[in-house]
C-alpha cells in the first residue's frame, strides 16, 4: 500500500461539492502556482480540473480532487499528506516522464472495511 486517500462525499457527482464517481481514470502530472506540481485526473464524467494533490481535511481543503494521506483520522481527515503525495510522486513521476501511462481505479470502501 502506497496511501490512503480522502474525498469529500458523494453528492450525484455536483462540481465543487461531489467526490468523484468510482471508476478508471488516467492521471497525468500538471503544474499550478497554487499546488506547485501534482496529478490532474482525466476525463471525469461532466466534470474538470479534477486534481490529486495534498489535503488532510476533505470538506474544508477540497472542492471535487482527491487527497492522499499517510494516516486516516476520521471521516474525510487523515495525517501527513504532503508526505504521502511525495512518495506517491516518487512513484509515478518517473513513469510518466517514461511516456507510461498510469490508471487510477477509484472505489468506495467503509472505514470498516480497511
Amino acid at each position: 500500500m502506497i496511501c490512503y486517500t480522502i474525498e469529500l462525499p458523494y453528492k450525484d457527482n455536483i462540481p465543487q461539492v461531489s467526490c468523484i464517481p468510482e471508476g478508471e481514470y488516467f492521471i497525468v502530472k500538471r503544474y499550478s502556482k497554487r499546488f506547485g506540481w501534482h496529478f490532474e485526473i482525466l476525463q471525469v464524467p461532466q466534470r474538470s480540473l479534477i486534481l490529486f494533490h495534498p489535503a488532510n481535511h476533505a470538506l474544508s481543503e477540497l472542492r471535487g480532487c482527491i487527497a492522499p494521506v499517510s494516516q486516516l483520522s476520521g471521516a474525510g481527515s487523515g495525517i501527513q499528506s504532503k508526505k504521502a503525495f511525495n512518495k506517491l510522486k516518487t512513484l509515478v513521476y518517473p513513469e510518466l516522464e517514461t511516456k507510461e501511462s498510469i490508471l487510477l481505479l477509484v472505489q468506495s470502501y467503509s472505514s470498516s472495511e480497511l
